[in-house]
């Protein structure tokens, strides 16, 4: 039987974001499904307007022999024409579009021209509280809605109501994935993982590293860690001080961040802070997980928390705030003792940030407990800013530090087998996408010109009416 064929809208699956990662392990997981078009998106893209046939390295890495990809590159994330010209030309059965719809407001546009021939699927990566219903028309307008998170779930459930959504039929959880077979617990005496180590401290031995990986932008809290960790420091015996470091795998200077050397000078110039900036595979985050005694994610918001997962899986503990997809893998339990499960996300109870729907956690993480404040810009007009305090994350430095070496061990381990059971893999991830792209494709139907949406932007309403001279 002929297979069908996926148009994929998302970061191109060949470079290094979080979105491009996860995007490439549902098209390698699924290649023995569908054949693969995507249009790849990157802010400047190097080879925008070529077509790009990956198909043969594919087949080598997959060893499904007719496995078939192409990518259609493009600067930032195209716009109406380009898609026609892809669609004319390929021809695919189903659009799946992963990432955040605000960026692709283009797509959402072209509904009436669209939804008439080929259905939509959308991968929601992220959506915060309060309910983003600036994102409803993108969602009422999706034929199939996966959800990375439970928290994502109860939010396209409540968001969308002009056409209500059902679950295993155009609603789905579609939990990120990582492989275990790359990140996995490392011997601390194997020779290679020895000599890798020793040259990213720069030759020293160090008793505790906290290891941060991720993007230096505001919302994953770098600053705050970076000033937890001096303090987690100077609560140390001086002899002590110079035992422990902090590695940070991420851009040192980015314009939508900070400049950490700066800070890292500014808070204590003989802190031991250790950067990381180099594209490393799979392998080489590994190691830097391995090397690592606990993984902090202090983010104010996150859809899923992909290095939180893959700390797990390495086998190193882990410090993250309650929020978003994050709260998924710390294995909370409810009142009754049970993990938390999708249908505990509802209206009454949407986040698990207050503890309400239950404060025991999985012995493999520290959660942090944010202290909500309502934020917003033009493009997200309202979000809650979910910071953890400072002093709760040296709290949880100075934690995992007591801890010891084999106790961080022995839950770290746990936090791995932990994930693998409850589904947090890499296949489980491309199993799961394909019975919502299948189910999408059985059930669809084509809709009249603006049936459900309007695709116009409604004007803001404000309570007192315009102001006027």
């Amino acid at each position: 039987m002929k297979k069908k064929k996926i148009l994929l809208l998302s970061d191109d699956i060949r470079l290094h974001s979080g979105v491009g990662n996860m995007a490439k392990s549902i098209v390698m997981g699924t290649v023995h499904k569908y054949d693969w078009v995507q249009l790849g998106g990157a802010i400047k893209h190097p080879e925008a307007g070529k077509v790009v046939d990956i198909s043969e390295d594919v087949q080598k890495q997959t060893g499904v022999e007719d496995a078939k990809v192409l990518v259609y590159p493009v600067s930032g994330y195209g716009n109406q024409d380009i898609l026609r010209a892809v669609l004319e030309r390929e021809e695919p059965d189903m659009i799946v579009h992963f990432t955040d719809p605000r960026f692709w407001e283009y797509l959402y546009a072209m509904e009436h021209e669209l939804r008439q021939s080929i259905p939509i699927g959308y991968i929601n990566i992220w959506d915060d509280l309060p309910y983003p219903h600036w994102n409803e028309n993108a969602y009422e307008s999706c034929d199939v809605l996966m959800a990375i998170s439970k928290q994502t779930y109860n939010i396209n459930n409540q968001v969308c109501q002009r056409k209500p959504r059902v679950e295993g039929k155009d609603l789905f959880y579609t939990p990120h994935g990582i492989d275990e077979s790359k990140y996995y617990p490392i011997n601390p005496d194997d020779t290679e993982f020895k000599n890798f180590k020793l040259k990213a401290c720069g030759g020293r031995d160090y008793d505790f590293i906290a290891f941060f990986n991720s993007r230096n932008i505001r919302r994953k809290g770098t600053s705050d860690l970076l000033a937890a960790f001096k303090y987690f420091k100077d609560t140390l015996p001086e002899d002590k001080q110079e035992r422990v470091a902090i590695v940070l795998h991420t851009d040192p200077v980015d314009t939508n961040g900070t400049d950490l050397p700066a800070v890292a000078n500014a808070l204590d110039d003989k802190m031991h802070v250790i950067f990381s900036n180099n594209k490393l595979p799979e392998e080489g985050l590994n190691y830097l997980y391995n090397m690592a005694d606990v993984t902090c994610c202090p983010s104010s918001a996150e859809g899923f928390g992909l290095s939180h997962m893959e700390s797990m899986m390495s086998g190193t503990p882990t410090i993250a705030t309650v929020c978003g997809g994050l709260q998924d893998q710390m294995g909370f339990r409810n009142k009754d003792g049970n993990f938390l499960e999708l249908k505990d996300f509802n209206v009454e109870t949407p986040t698990n940030s207050t503890g309400l729907m239950g404060e025991q956690h999985g012995p493999w993480t520290y959660p942090l407990w944010p202290n909500l404040s309502l934020q917003g810009s033009p493009l997200t007009p309202y979000i809650y800013d979910s910071r953890p305090t400072i002093e709760d994350i040296t709290t949880a430095l100075k934690f995992w530090y007591d801890a010891g070496a084999e106790e961080r061990k022995r839950c770290g381990a746990i936090g791995r087998d932990w994930g693998i059971e409850n589904g947090f893999t890499k296949k489980n991830m491309s199993d799961s996408t394909a019975i919502a792209i299948d189910a999408c494709l059985d059930n669809f139907e084509p809709r009249e010109r603006f049936t459900i949406i309007d695709t116009s932007k409604p004007k803001q309403k404000y309570p007192t009416g315009d102001i006027k001279q």
